[in-house]
């Protein structure tokens, strides 16, 4: 007769081997939403801006709370819309990349927490960076990840940005 004592700690031990295991597994969405802020960043650095539009959701909204405004996306973008062109055109230099502090979602939601660093330096002039604390929504639509909202928050400092380190928050759900 096997004793019930030793065939649950052999259950439990295989459901935790099972957890472990699955925890280990990338999650898609958050690969998906890596893929998305990648092809941001590249937009940016590139002056590619239909691409970068074309990640936003046609009823997007801003919120930029250092500006003081909030706004249909469709009205930044418009206003952006020089920057990029002047990137395309080499009369400019942009980057922006992203770092995590929370990340939750399924498989048609995201609410993406961190910081963004942008840095741009139009031609002849100093060098900017500035240090975004921001939210994210975004929709899956389409099968294509669309943001809803963005909210920029008060700006912030280099050592609040390192403390981000880069990937983190990738594990929240």
């Amino acid at each position: 007769m096997v004793p019930y004592r030793s065939i649950a700690v052999f259950l439990v031990a295989m459901v935790a081997r099972c957890g472990v295991l699955l925890a280990d597994q990338p999650d898609p969405r958050l690969a998906e939403l890596d893929a998305l802020w990648a092809e941001v960043g590249r937009a940016v650095r590139e002056g590619d801006f239909e691409t970068y539009a074309a990640r936003c959701h046609p009823e997007g909204v801003l919120v930029s709370e250092p500006k003081g405004l909030s706004q249909p996306l469709s009205a930044a973008l418009a206003r952006w819309k020089p920057e990029f062109a002047a990137t395309r055109e080499g009369r400019m230099t942009a980057e922006v990349e992203m770092r995590f502090a929370r990340r939750l979602g399924d498989e048609t939601t995201a609410h993406e927490s961190g910081m963004f660093r942008y840095t741009s330096r139009m031609e002849g002039k100093e060098s900017q960076t500035d240090f975004v604390p921001f939210d994210a929504l975004l929709v899956k639509r389409g099968g294509r990840w669309l943001i809803l909202m963005e909210h920029q928050k008060a700006h912030a400092t280099p050592a609040e940005w390192e403390k981000l380190a880069p990937g983190a928050g990738a594990d929240s759900r």
